[in-house]
């Protein structure tokens, strides 16, 4: 990493939920998702995203009452205790229940398509995590899409959506932007990876801060051969390490204590790397004395 990488912040995931695909029904009840999103947040997290509907392609879809029940009181209870909290919907009734209770962030996998909802994200205080997702509205769905057609994808999504919300009132300065990542861009593992690498590009093309979500991917499987989400954690962290090198400015994972520590000394190791260049390198001298000086050896 060059010495000007920064810190992102890190979004700590706790799926609500039955069906995601690495971790569904874990945290399904409150009392075990409060345990999890504290424990989150104690190791590393500075925002806790809070999901009640998976989004995999298997996913069964869940009311807007129903995540509104799940997620409730862990918004109150993270709010209270000083937590700041996203939350993770595309249903606008459930965005308007987050707004009500002043969450910090909304993160929408469909990138806010309602208009209807434009004056309402305006005059709300929170930042919004746009997301691109190639199939448009609805869950990830499994498309043989090429690097380059979902790069061209992307560019134009980003393109049209932050112009509506700007056109709508909401300050760019309010805008993350999230390029989404596995199925959200194709079944084939080198669009994400394209995307990933241009990441810089993203960020100086749209001019606001990126958001990347790598963690437990289907890509990753396709890399390492591995079967399951269970076993990607040295995968996702390899790949949470590169995408913050190439400017990611948050970063969303099921293990920010992880993440944190692995920040903190690639960045002990980038300010070790800058302090030896003040300082003479090793050298070897070529002529060693030989007799002088040695023990046993008369003067």
């Amino acid at each position: 990493m060059s010495p000007s990488v920064k810190r992102p912040a890190l979004f700590g995931i706790v799926n609500v939920t039955e069906d995601s695909f690495s971790d569904g029904g874990r945290f399904l009840e409150t009392a075990a998702a409060l345990e999890h999103a504290r424990a989150l947040a104690a190791g590393g997290a500075d925002v806790i995203d809070l999901g009640a509907a998976a989004s995999n392609v298997d996913a069964k879809p869940v009311s807007a009452a129903e995540e509104i029940r799940r997620i409730g009181p862990l918004i109150a209870a993270l709010k209270a205790g000083g937590t700041p909290v996203s939350v993770d919907s595309f249903l606008p009734e459930v965005q308007r229940f987050a707004i009500a209770r002043d969450v910090e962030f909304l993160n929408d996998i469909q990138g806010f398509p309602d208009i209807s909802l434009y004056p309402e994200l305006a005059a709300a205080g929170c930042k919004l995590v746009v997301m691109h997702a190639v199939q448009g509205r609805g869950r990830a769905q499994r498309l043989n899409l090429s690097a380059g057609e979902v790069w061209d994808r992307v560019g134009a999504f980003f393109t049209g959506r932050i112009a509506a919300l700007e056109g709508a009132g909401v300050a760019l300065e309010r805008i993350i932007i999230d390029p989404g990542m596995g199925f959200f861009l194709s079944s084939r593992p080198e669009a994400s990876l394209a995307v990933l690498a241009r990441l810089g590009e993203l960020k100086r093309t749209f001019g606001v801060p990126v958001l990347v979500s790598v963690s437990r991917k289907s890509f990753l499987c396709a890399i390492t051969g591995r079967s399951s989400a269970a076993g990607l954690g040295a995968a996702t962290l390899a790949a949470e390490l590169y995408a913050a090198e190439q400017g990611a400015d948050y970063i969303r994972t099921h293990d920010p204590g992880a993440l944190s520590d692995a920040l903190r000394v690639a960045a002990v190791l980038r300010a070790a790397a800058t302090r030896r260049h003040r300082h003479p390198s090793l050298s070897r001298n070529p002529r060693v004395k030989t007799g002088e000086g040695r023990v046993g050896e008369g003067v």
